[in-house]
């Protein structure tokens, strides 16, 4: 079945948020306004807006996660949605329940969306096709599939400190091939047109089919970092690696690590970004990682707003913000 088609309802607007892939530029660039909008929500005395009051929105993560998680529910209680976490530990799955049997019974309460998390590729997509009509799904995250939630407020912190993606290259450094993040990036720039996409890592953790995804491969971080606007490193994904993709982090570290040296060879006003959780020493060392050139923590930062945005839109409640709406 065609993803678009899932993701969207009969009049072509956003029902499920599953990928990025297949999503046209201006929903994307619809998404940004709007989170740039509630990022004023944070600096008013009461944190909220009366969006989606009255809804029960669900956090069904199968794969744990502090930092996304706490995000998703800051955003849907910013928005005065009820939310439920679901404890998967202590839950029906543990004794033998399916996952659609577990979305029925939700269903059954009244519940309005899912926010998953699994590490299966896919779940997201299974949970929306047998979702009713009523319910909207959010991918927070499949197997090595896609994370298109964190790809988006990667877009917002780019074009928050960079200004428009025409003119822009950008590098993503490190495990290409075991990252649901790098694929929703480079979906979400494609998308967003920016001048160039590279990857740069060793040959064994590069997806082979890397350039039918439109992106320049560099096996070296020096060449690969020249004249580079936007640096983006990932952490090793070691719970997804089944074999030996590396002889040693101390290695990577030598020939992939982000290094002050190493930073001099991007463009003097790259920034530098970082999906989290941060390997010190591993993919990026501390004094770039805390350094002036650094937006990680705005990445933090502006993870409610753009999940704030991504919920609202799915329950269409956007893209026509009022000024009544957000006060």
């Amino acid at each position: 079945m065609d993803k678009r088609n899932i993701q969207l309802d009969d009049n072509g607007q956003l029902r499920h948020f599953l990928t990025i892939e297949g999503l046209k530029r201006q929903l994307l660039v619809d998404i940004l306004d709007a989170a740039e909008s509630f990022t004023s929500v944070t600096e008013q005395t009461v944190k909220k807006v009366p969006l989606l009051r009255g809804k029960t929105i669900v956090n069904l993560f199968f794969e744990s996660s502090t930092r996304t998680r706490t995000t998703f529910e800051l955003a849907a209680k910013r928005l005065s949605a009820d939310v439920l976490n679901i404890n998967i530990n202590a839950s029906a799955t543990t004794k033998g329940e399916t996952l659609l049997d577990t979305q029925r019974n939700l269903e059954a309460m009244q519940c309005d969306m899912f926010v998953v998390r699994h590490a299966v590729s896919g779940a997201a997509h299974f949970i929306a096709r047998h979702a009713a009509p009523h319910v909207s799904v959010i991918n927070a995250g499949d197997g090595s599939h896609a994370h298109p939630t964190q790809a988006m407020l990667d877009m917002f912190t780019i074009r928050h400190h960079k200004g428009e993606f025409h003119k822009l290259r950008v590098a993503i450094v490190g495990d290409i091939l075991h990252s649901r993040v790098a694929r929703s990036q480079i979906h979400a720039l494609s998308t967003l047109g920016v001048e160039e996409i590279r990857v740069i890592g060793p040959k064994t953790l590069i997806p082979v089919e890397a350039h039918t995804l439109g992106v320049h491969v560099h096996h070296d971080l020096r060449t690969g970092l020249r004249d580079i606007d936007v640096i983006i490193t990932l952490r090793l994904q070691h719970e997804r690696m089944s074999g030996a993709f590396l002889p040693s982090e101390h290695e990577y570290f030598q020939l992939y690590g982000l290094t002050e040296a190493r930073l001099e060879l991007a463009k003097p006003d790259a920034i530098i970004m970082h999906p989290g959780p941060i390997n010190r020493g591993v993919e990026i060392e501390s004094a770039v990682a805390d350094g002036p050139r650094s937006v990680i923590l705005n990445q933090v930062a502006h993870g409610t707003a753009v999940r704030m945005a991504i919920m609202a839109k799915a329950m269409q409640r956007l893209p026509n913000l009022s000024a009544r709406e957000l006060h």
